[in-house]
């Protein structure tokens, strides 16, 4: 089979509005949530950690891209999904988690980083140089040259076509992204009420550098799978706002594409759009929608929702068998503070609820935490003891109680929790049509 996303690329050259959301998670949940969706779509699953999650020395997660790559087939046997169908990719490929480092020595690491996600089998590759280096003279708020990030880029593909020399060009063969969003991976930080869309000169000067810079190399084949740039189509979310997807401010960008036959547009922080909104991104050529933060969001509410059950179920327990989830994940976010206090602003009483309801979701960062870990266990035992009242659901959780009235799904505590992320994954799939492929 064709790889899916050049046919993303070639229905979108036929006008037809068909996209690919990406996974950008390495949650356990939500992975094996996305694998269900996918299961139940009958699709593939494209799948984007970040250099900062996953690289050669571990990421955040520990793990190296071959490691992660382990761990989702694992994942995918316990739910039943094809690993066959996994689409791999990897996100801000670069020199960012090395950017304190002089331009040489970071893009040494940057060369390898490519290396091992090709070998490890990802095929997805956003080749992103955009991050000024030590020794970059680039003032404060201000875009690196695009000749430097071009010919940067261009360096790192040359690694990923040697890696897969040989490779079959419709499977084995990566294709790329290239360009970066202007707002930072993850969410804005502050008060969110307007964006500027990417402009068609900068979009066009960045297609016409990268490609000159990939020609000057031998590059040629690689160009003709580079299938789509990001770009800032006005989409954002802050820790308590979201902008809206506006058509009509993106439609001179969504026009200019239509010139490529050969690309889309990819939009980063597309998290907590409206089903409308989502499917008319992807009709207006922004056709590879990330979603990350949102998933984990989704995956928290249902924790949480859980545990006010548990409270009120064992509330009366004097035996200390009580999961406390909501003030375990609290104090860790207190005791481990550096994955949040740069991005949380205001007074305690404003900490307090950023670090729980923050669409941004910075305690996505805990769940690994082994008292997290553990007071997650705990819960899920706790629940998994008797059944849940139904009473109780329809309180702290309506979507799933009802879902459980109508037979589709079964009380159980992971069960629940899955399924509200699922709620999530199915508007993705619902916007991309991505299934119509398979």
């Amino acid at each position: 089979m064709a790889n899916p996303l050049l046919q993303v690329v070639r229905e979108q050259s036929k006008g037809n509005a068909v996209g690919v959301y990406s996974v950008c998670s390495a949650n356990k949940y939500v992975l094996k949530a996305s694998m269900l969706q996918a299961k139940k779509d009958g699709s593939g699953l494209l799948v984007e950690p970040t250099v900062n999650q996953v690289n050669q020395f571990g990421g955040y997660t520990g793990m190296q891209p071959a490691d992660f790559v382990e761990y989702l087939h694992g994942l995918a046997q316990e739910v039943g999904y094809p690993a066959d169908k996994l689409i791999l990719g990897g996100d801000h490929l670069g020199p960012n988690p090395w950017k304190n480092e002089p331009a040489e020595k970071a893009m040494e690491k940057s060369r390898a980083l490519v290396e091992r996600y090709v070998a490890a089998g990802y095929t997805k590759i956003h080749l992103d140089t955009s991050i000024p280096c030590a020794d970059d003279e680039v003032p404060s708020h201000t875009p690196m040259d695009d000749q430097v990030v071009a010919q940067r880029a261009a360096d790192l593909c040359r690694i990923a076509e040697e890696t897969s020399a040989g490779a079959d060009d419709y499977t084995g063969k990566p294709v790329y992204v290239i360009g970066t969003e202007v707002p930072i991976p993850g969410g804005a930080e502050g008060a969110l009420h307007d964006l500027e869309v990417t402009g068609v000169e900068s979009a066009r000067e960045t297609l016409d550098v990268t490609k000159e810079a990939f020609f000057s190399r031998g590059l040629e084949d690689a160009w003709d799978r580079v299938i789509a740039q990001v770009v800032q189509p006005g989409v954002e979310f802050g820790n308590d706002s979201i902008v809206e997807y506006d058509s009509e401010k993106a439609a001179e960008l969504s026009t200019f594409i239509e010139q490529y036959d050969d690309k889309i547009f990819e939009a980063h922080s597309t998290d907590y759009q409206s089903m409308e909104g989502l499917s008319n991104l992807v009709r207006d050529h922004f056709a590879i929608l990330k979603v990350g933060p949102w998933l984990t969001f989704a995956f928290r509410e249902a924790i949480f929702g859980l545990s006010h059950i548990e409270e009120e179920l064992l509330g009366n327990d004097t035996s200390g068998n009580l999961s406390i989830f909501r003030q375990v994940l609290e104090q860790t976010m207190l005791d481990n503070p550096e994955s949040w206090e740069n991005h949380y602003h205001g007074d305690e009483a404003t900490l307090g609820l950023l670090r729980k309801y923050s669409y941004s979701d910075r305690s996505r960062y805990y769940w690994q935490q082994q008292p997290v870990r553990n007071a997650l266990g705990t819960l899920f035992s706790n629940l998994s003891s008797s059944e849940i009242p139904l009473t109780l659901l329809s309180q702290f959780l309506p979507d799933q109680y009802q879902a459980i009235r109508d037979g589709k799904l079964n009380n159980d505590p992971e069960a629940i929790a899955l399924h509200n992320i699922q709620q999530v994954t199915g508007l993705y799939s619902e916007a991309t049509r991505f299934k119509t492929l398979f």
